[in-house]
């Protein structure tokens, strides 16, 4: 249950409350409370957001910016990097088993690379475009932009179903980087400041978190010229932490969730 896994602080905290979500109020909302803020590189187009083992590890966009990268967590330092080629626009990661699987836009081609050297060790194809990724333990789930979540088996990378994701009875596409998180997915909403907790067994909403107002009026202003939505999403199983992010953010937000009202 994710109220156990991230910690949520009581109701009447003076963290900022969710606004309703995109379907109403017909499930809870959520605010948030920042715990802490890490360097971001102002330069990376973020597209996907894993912790792993003490780092973080990014796949960026963008064609000519594209790629991965290892993080250091507590400066923003790059420890590591290997660039996508000019033609593919990257997209969303995730790690499975040692090796690190990585999405692109419209090219519709995968990467998967080894997650010590990241040296390329499969690719393969999917139809039309790649947006998010993250896995149940069992399955890759994929967004693609649309209200549809793909499941993809991680040894053959074949989909092997779909779930369209539900509002009541509204449909809410534009899901985009996504992070599994004690039995949900948690998906950001493309251009918005909005993320949703999806459940996997039929793509039901659980729930809204609106994190607008984490950058200053300034921050704000500088990235969005370039595109810079929220847009990476984070979570350190051991240590029960959530962290978010986003496009050409200066900074990466370790928060705590606060249910409304």
């Amino acid at each position: 249950m994710l109220m156990a896994a991230i910690g949520f602080l009581p109701a009447q905290s003076s963290a900022r409350s969710a606004r309703p979500g995109q379907g109403g109020d017909s499930v809870p909302t959520y605010g948030y409370t920042v715990v802490r803020s890490h360097p971001h590189d102002r330069e990376a187009f973020t597209q996907g957001l894993i912790f792993r083992d003490g780092v973080f590890y990014e796949g960026t966009g963008l064609n000519g910016r594209s790629g991965i990268r290892k993080v250091k967590i507590e400066t923003g330092e790059v420890l590591q990097t290997r660039p996508l080629a000019r033609e593919y626009f990257g997209e969303g990661i995730t790690e499975w088993k040692g090796q690190i699987v990585q999405l692109t836009w419209r090219s519709q081609v995968g990467f998967v690379y080894d997650l010590r050297t990241f040296e390329e060790t499969k690719r393969w194809s999917y139809a039309g475009e790649g947006w998010g990724l993250t896995h149940d333990g069992a399955r890759l789930i994929m967004s693609d932009g649309s209200a549809a979540l793909r499941f993809l088996d991680p040894s053959t990378l074949k989909e092997t179903g779909r779930v369209t994701v539900r509002d009541a009875n509204r449909p809410v596409d534009q899901l985009n980087e996504l992070e599994y998180v004690k039995g949900e997915i948690l998906a950001n909403i493309w251009q918005t400041d909005r993320i949703v907790r999806i459940s996997p067994k039929d793509g039901r909403v659980t729930g809204w978190i609106d994190l607008s107002g984490l950058l200053t009026p300034a921050e704000r202003a500088a990235v969005n010229a370039g595109g810079g939505v929220l847009n990476g999403i984070a979570y350190d199983a051991a240590g029960d932490r959530l962290f978010v992010t986003g496009k050409l953010w200066p900074r990466v937000f370790e928060i705590t969730l606060v249910k409304r009202g």
